[in-house]
């Protein structure tokens, strides 16, 4: 199996979906351990000459109370701060929030011990998982899911799969293993591949209903699109025009603006896309935890706000929802006879059939479900803590729509991959070589042949199943869309 070094420095969107995944084990650079050991001393110096939040005070609104050093002190913290409430998060999930967490670590601003980060590390290593209940965050940090991974590594709480590593918590390990936000961003991370996955094949997609609607080319000419080259929208003009390219001669001088728009509505997604995949990586990569141990002392501050994750999530949402809306309007394209010359709703059998009507009502309804978690998490406000936070950035809750976002969308644009080889198989002639015709052939073989009305749950189902694969006829490097990824 590889293995994944993590140094506090150069980890990857790739390398933390291959490590959470099970696909890629971990080892931890000796360079890195040493620094941590290094600020963990530090921390016990400023710790004995003065005031150090969490350390050697309360916290939150208790930051003034000056606190006993007695072992069970941060036992006791993690204990309080471990809500324990909601859904309990998938295992691909705990272990990314793991990984983030070590690495976050391994930067070297926590002052966590030398044994704890060690512990996390071996827990990686040897597959444990802890529970994690996923309720008791703002965007300020992960408090609550992370005191439950402190007292499991601490022995407090059962490891959920395998036997994980029990190691004694310190009086000033609490605290900075449970300042990050880790959790949040492993949400962030998991939910950004599928994101690139989907606007993939959504590319693919749509060149099947260009050919099954005998489209016009020319809305992809990379001339027209260099008069205004927003961000990544030549670069899709140019792999539709690839796509569709040796199309037989269009039907129309100018198509319906699901194809027409094509590079307009899906370049902002890639872009928002690619600025999330950079803000996750200074999360991956970032000394966060509050107070912050470096070489010269210890600083309190307000890094743990993740005011750029949240919006940059915001960004993704927002961008990404028009490219799934454009996927429901060439349905719809794809439903009309005098669009396709075929049969309305591509209906078989006698007259009257209904074929996949009913599959537009499916995707509106997943749009309507998308559209009613879109309001900007950014713009919430709030007052906890005695009044002393009164701000957050919900960053959390922006992670946790944008998973949902992405476990709906495969339905809405398998709707989409049903209908459009359904109209190619009724009009083969209209096929090209080339990659879409691979991908034509991938999903026409897996897709069920018959056309007489019936149910179209396990076509739907299976065409999802199929979207990660039609995405990757491919190179979309250019793009920031690796398939490696």
């Amino acid at each position: 199996m590889q293995v994944e070094r993590l140094d506090g420095r150069g980890l990857t969107l790739a390398a933390l979906l291959a490590i959470a995944s099970g696909r890629c084990g971990v080892e931890v650079d000796p360079a890195a351990l040493r620094r941590v050991e290094g600020r963990h001393a530090l921390l016990q110096q400023a710790r004995a000459h003065g005031a150090v939040y969490g350390a050697n005070t309360g916290v939150g609104a208790n930051r003034h109370e000056r606190t006993a050093g007695d072992e069970e002190r941060g036992l006791r913290l993690l204990r309080s701060h471990c809500a324990a409430v909601g859904p309990i998060e998938d295992d691909i999930t705990a272990r990314a929030m793991m990984t983030v967490r070590l690495n976050q670590i391994l930067a070297g601003g926590s002052g966590v011990s030398r044994q704890v980060a060690e512990a996390l590390a071996e827990a990686l290593h040897d597959g444990a998982v802890p529970t994690i209940h996923n309720w008791g965050a703002i965007g300020t940090g992960d408090l609550a899911a992370l005191a439950e991974l402190s007292l499991t590594l601490a022995g407090e709480r059962p490891w959920r799969d395998g036997k994980g590593p029990i190691t004694p918590f310190g009086t000033t390990d609490a605290l900075p293993m449970i300042s990050s936000s880790a959790l949040t961003v492993a949400t962030a991370a998991l939910a950004l591949q599928r994101v690139q996955s989907q606007l993939r094949a959504s590319m693919v997609v749509a060149a099947l209903s260009f050919l099954a609607l005998r489209g016009n080319p020319e809305a992809y000419d990379v001339t027209v699109h260099r008069y205004r080259p927003h961000p990544g929208q030549v670069e899709v003009a140019r792999l539709m025009g690839r796509l569709v390219a040796g199309s037989g001669a269009p039907v129309r001088i100018q198509d319906p603006f699901g194809l027409r728009v094509l590079p307009q509505v899906t370049a902002p997604a890639i872009h928002a896309a690619r600025s999330l995949d950079d803000a996750l990586a200074a999360e991956f990569n970032g000394a966060v935890e509050n107070p912050l141990v470096t070489p010269d002392g210890v600083r309190h501050h307000g890094q743990f706000h993740t005011a750029t994750l949240a919006s940059q999530l915001d960004a993704v949402r927002g961008a990404f929802l028009p490219v799934l809306s454009l996927s429901t309007a060439r349905l719809g394209l794809l439903m009309r006879p005098d669009l396709t010359g075929l049969r309305a709703f591509l209906a078989a059998g006698p007259a009257g059939s209904s074929g996949l009507m009913i599959s537009e009502y499916v995707v509106q309804d997943l749009l309507t479900e998308i559209r009613v978690g879109m309001t900007p998490t950014a713009a919430g406000t709030l007052s906890i803590s005695l009044g002393l936070e009164e701000h957050a950035s919900f960053a959390t809750q922006g992670a946790r729509s944008l998973r949902t976002m992405t476990h709906l969308a495969p339905t809405l644009l398998a709707a989409e991959l049903v209908a459009a080889v359904r109209a190619l198989r009724m009009a083969p002639g209209r096929l090209i070589a080339g990659p879409v015709r691979d991908a034509f052939e991938m999903a026409s073989e897996q897709l069920d042949t018959s056309e007489e009305d019936r149910p179209l749950g396990a076509d739907l189902e299976r065409a999802a199943e199929l979207l990660p694969e039609l995405g990757a006829v491919l190179d979309y490097s250019s793009m920031g869309l690796s398939s490696s990824a």
